[in-house]
């Protein structure tokens, strides 16, 4: 404002010139703000600029587990409608051998179909112990497993759609370990805004504590590569009813309104899945 009011003034004062031919203000007037236009342009830059955050270490290090250093794999395949009881069925031959064969560095955490959410749809999620020169030992030893390269051919076929990410795990969430059931599970997925990770990661390190209580936290996690700013936590349930009941008492905690108060403009957008787990997965 105080740049333009000078402009304005020193505009009057040329337009009293004497000599000026008619119009004359006009040219001078064009002339007078280009060269004071990247100075106002500057001095409005600088009332919008952010500082920079002085941190000296990636925020995946910041947030992610020190004490390991596991990458996790969230695969999610929309199958076919006709083809899910057979894709369950290829999958439950074939998963476990890999997850059991200690030649391959890696486990299955879960394998579970939608419920309510996206129908039709099979979601796995993979550990790799050693992180990603693991992820590349066992991708490189399945490409010569014959058996592996027929069912991944089959398994095609009966895909409409598929799509995975690669995960950090959240150092302030549970670490996923096998539990029993019977169980329902909640994938709560949030597209974060960008540059807003770590000010989830802060919040959340104290909201967690509000949701222990009833064993239902399975596992937190970020991506790394894929869909980037993407956050998924893992819940487990006895059923609907007893889902409703923990997330009801959750806001009779005193600071859990806040927490949420502060979280939510964080987010673009968040989707729910219910799912069911199959009979080979350990969370179960």
């Amino acid at each position: 404002m105080a740049a333009r009011v000078l402009l304005r003034r020193s505009l009057a004062g040329a337009s009293a010139v004497p000599g000026l031919p008619p119009g004359g203000g006009l040219a001078l007037r064009g002339l007078v703000s280009s060269a004071s236009r990247p100075r106002e342009d500057s001095w409005l830059k600088s009332l919008f600029v952010r500082k920079v955050d002085p941190r000296k270490d990636a925020h995946s290090n910041l947030l992610a587990k020190r004490e390991t250093s596991s990458l996790y794999k969230l695969q999610i395949h929309n199958v076919k409608p006709e083809c899910l009881e057979a894709y369950n069925k290829l999958c439950q031959e074939v998963l476990p051998k890999i997850h059991e064969e200690k030649h391959y560095p890696c486990a299955l955490v879960g394998t579970w179909n939608t419920w309510y959410g996206e129908q039709d749809q099979a979601v796995h999620l993979w550990r790799y112990e050693g992180g990603y020169p693991a992820l590349n030992e066992v991708m490189s030893k399945l490409r010569q497993n014959k058996e592996f390269t027929e069912f991944r051919k089959e398994r095609g076929n009966m895909l409409l759609s598929r799509k995975n990410q690669l995960l950090l795990e959240f150092s302030f969430w549970n670490e996923p370990v096998p539990r029993e059931g019977p169980n329902i599970y909640e994938l709560r997925s949030y597209q974060l805004r960008p540059g807003t990770m770590i000010e989830w990661g802060n919040y959340w390190a104290r909201a967690i504590r509000f949701r222990q209580d009833n064993n239902e936290a399975v596992g937190g996690f970020f991506s790394q590569i894929g869909q980037l700013y993407m956050v998924h936590h893992l819940w487990a349930y006895k059923d609907l009813q007893t889902r409703e009941d923990i997330r009801n008492a959750a806001w009779h905690k005193p600071g859990w309104d806040e927490l949420v108060y502060y979280t939510v403009p964080l987010i673009q957008e968040m989707e729910s899945r219910i799912m069911i787990p199959l009979k080979i997965s350990p969370l179960q």
